[in-house]
């Protein structure tokens, strides 16, 4: 089966996650819970009129749990390698998990990115495409390490989906869309 590692529990992060595991993905997400959400109130989120930051990843991580995401809360990841068949993710407990696709979702710190050789701009931001793939294959990065300013959530769980979506039309060999209708909720 087709194992995404996605790497940051934030907006980006979280909504990678439910996408891919809600499409029959393994999703697997390292969190160390650094996410900025615990300093904010989302009153510019569309669909919530005021909630707090920190409950909003409650209701985030109880929705992919759902899903069947493997997470690991309180893990870092402290490298993640290209090899001939996707990457090898390393935590700080020295384990080693394989993944055909890598989503960074690590706020404003690129190190990981940097680490794997991924591109970057005139701005020291990680250099991706409209689909968020980096310069390397298969590995996506979201969110704030992507944007020198517009730091918002609802922006970064835009980005996690943009490139959960590119995984799965890769991976379905076409163009993919994940579109509920009332029947689904039955």
């Amino acid at each position: 089966m087709t194992h995404v590692v996605v790497v940051g529990g934030g907006p980006a992060g979280l909504s990678a996650a439910l996408f891919t595991a809600k499409n029959g993905l393994e999703t697997t997400v390292y969190d160390t819970d650094g996410t900025w959400m615990h300093k904010a109130h989302l009153f510019n989120y569309l669909g919530i009129e005021s909630e707090d930051g920190s409950a909003f990843i409650e209701d985030a991580r109880e929705q992919v749990d759902e899903f069947g995401v493997d997470r690991h809360q309180g893990v870092e990841v402290t490298g993640v390698e290209a090899t001939d068949d996707g990457f090898t993710v390393t935590t700080e407990d020295d384990d080693e998990v394989e993944a055909d696709y890598v989503v960074l979702a690590t706020g404003a710190n690129r190190d990981l990115a940097e680490a794997l050789g991924c591109a970057f701009t005139d701005e020291d931001i990680v250099d991706v495409d409209v689909t968020m793939e980096s310069s390397v294959d298969d590995c996506y990065a979201t969110g704030a390490m992507v944007r020198a300013e517009e730091w918002q959530a609802v922006i970064s769980a835009g980005d996690g989906a943009a490139a959960a979506l590119n995984i799965l039309s890769k991976e379905k060999g076409e163009h993919f869309h994940d579109f509920d209708t009332p029947a689904d909720a039955e």
